[in-house]
């Protein structure tokens, strides 16, 4: 157990040293984040499994972070490039990325524009480029590297702007600022992809849509990024790059350098190929991480509230699973949630058999000895309740009625259990029974259910948790 790390976190939560100690040492016993919530609340100072996984995933992060640090720090040792300096910048960083970024410029990369002018021979173009003092011209000099791979003079001046290119790109400095700035005075813009399918216009608000990125709502986020994977919509990220180029050409261009149109050309390619799609990955992906943990912060609370229902016990239960044109399925069960009868009426056009269906759904009542009448808040459940409530009224029923979320009730009927539960129903039915037991017992219906198809969330069926 690291104290340094305990400390940050203390930093970020405002935990006691204690309360963070008792969290990991149970953690490290291979207690799970809910038993620890239940059962140790004396020992962690009664934390609740939101707080207990906020310190089990910062403590892991900072782990992970540490063990990156040191990897990357022996990793530029080896080469014999290490710096005092450079090590401390490396150890005082919070953030992965920034580590990657110091790591950057000593990676072993992979075959790029700048990898293969180097290889030609053109970094000493490149070196002499930046130069303060120059006693021939940039073409002049360039004729000096021309070879069997470097056949022009305009080729050698490329190369070495690559190279130039390629160094910008690796500056953390620079790297850092850009973020910063993006995040700070970039615009989310979408459009609509050329014949692209969206016949019911789910993503039509976001057609021609702008907003800045230090202002886009999570759920926006999380929208854009299902319109993206379907294939709808089209996202950039929209920046001028106007002040950056003045300052990255401050640091980088000598005083009255005749090289610098050359050396200002290799600053704005660095921006437009390799450092600005590169910041916007890791803004799109901050964006995401921050959107998704804020759903599922979301769906957690809703979910508990569902689930911590209380259950109306000891009653005589009509579920009636509203529809049109197929019919409203009836479904009784007696207050242990057992089957006892079921049904289909025609209340609602096309079929409107509402005479019929009048007769049908007083008999049942009645019947049955029906005490509370659960509605599935669906399609036609408006329509139904206002069937039902004159109903009541007219015949003087002496049952209430209730209007039930049917969230996941849909995925249940069609499930292996309820199929094993009531072969011979139809999945209308099952579903009638399935929101009949929502009121009766909440809490043992829903667990029957994946959470995610409980419908109490937003767009959590697009990532994983």
């Amino acid at each position: 157990m690291d104290n340094q790390l305990i400390n940050s976190i203390i930093e970020k939560y405002q935990f006691s040293k204690k309360q963070i100690e008792a969290v990991l040492t149970l953690l490290e016993e291979k207690n799970t984040v809910p038993f620890i919530a239940r059962y140790r609340k004396e020992q962690t100072g009664g934390l609740d499994e939101v707080q207990i996984k906020q310190i089990d995933d910062e403590y892991q992060y900072m782990v992970n972070l540490q063990k990156r640090k040191e990897e990357v720090i022996k990793n530029i040792e080896q080469q014999g490039l290490l710096t005092e300096e450079l090590k401390k910048d490396i150890l005082k960083q919070n953030k992965l990325q920034r580590v990657e970024d110091l790591y950057r410029p000593f990676k072993q990369k992979k075959k790029t524009r700048a990898t293969e002018a180097k290889r030609k021979g053109l970094e000493p173009l490149a070196i002499w480029m930046k130069a303060r003092k120059h006693e021939v011209s940039i073409e002049e000099k360039a004729q000096q590297f021309i070879n069997e791979e470097v056949q022009s003079v305009e080729d050698a001046i490329k190369g070495a702007q690559d190279i130039i290119a390629e160094q910008i790109s690796d500056n953390p400095k620079y790297r850092t600022k850009i973020l910063k700035d993006m995040y700070h005075q970039g615009v989310l813009t979408t459009s609509k992809k050329k014949n692209a399918e969206d016949e019911k216009g789910i993503f039509e608000m976001y057609y021609a849509y702008s907003e800045p990125i230090k202002r886009i709502a999570n759920h926006r986020v999380l929208a854009v990024n299902r319109g993206e994977k379907e294939k709808v919509l089209s996202v950039k990220f929209e920046f001028d790059t106007t002040s950056v180029e003045d300052f990255i050409a401050r640091q980088e261009i000598n005083h009255n350098n005749v090289n610098r149109s050359y050396i200002l050309e290799a600053i704005k390619d660095s921006l437009k190929r390799l450092i600005v799609p590169s910041i916007e990955r890791e803004i799109h992906a901050d964006l995401t991480e921050k959107a998704e943990n804020h759903a599922i912060d979301v769906f957690s609370e809703n979910l508990r509230n569902l689930l911590l229902q209380p259950p109306m016990k000891g009653k005589q239960i009509l579920g009636v699973d509203p529809a049109f044109r197929t019919g409203c399925k009836l479904a009784v069960i007696n207050p242990f949630g057992t089957f006892i009868a079921k049904g289909v009426i025609y209340p609602h056009p096309p079929v409107s058999k509402k005479e019929a269906a009048e007769k049908d759904f007083v008999q049942m009542v009645k019947a049955y000895d029906v005490q509370l009448i659960a509605i599935g808040n669906g399609t036609a459940s408006r329509e139904t309740e206002q069937f039902v409530a004159d109903l009541i009224k007219k015949h003087q029923l002496p049952v209430q009625f209730i209007i039930v979320n049917e969230a996941g009730a849909s995925v249940y009927s069609a499930s292996e259990i309820a199929r094993d539960e009531f072969p011979d129903f139809q999945v209308e039915e099952r579903n009638a029974v399935s929101i009949g037991r929502h009121v009766q017992d909440p809490l043992s219906e829903l667990v029957k259910i994946d959470p995610k198809s409980i419908g109490v969330g937003q767009y959590q069926h697009d990532f994983f948790q």
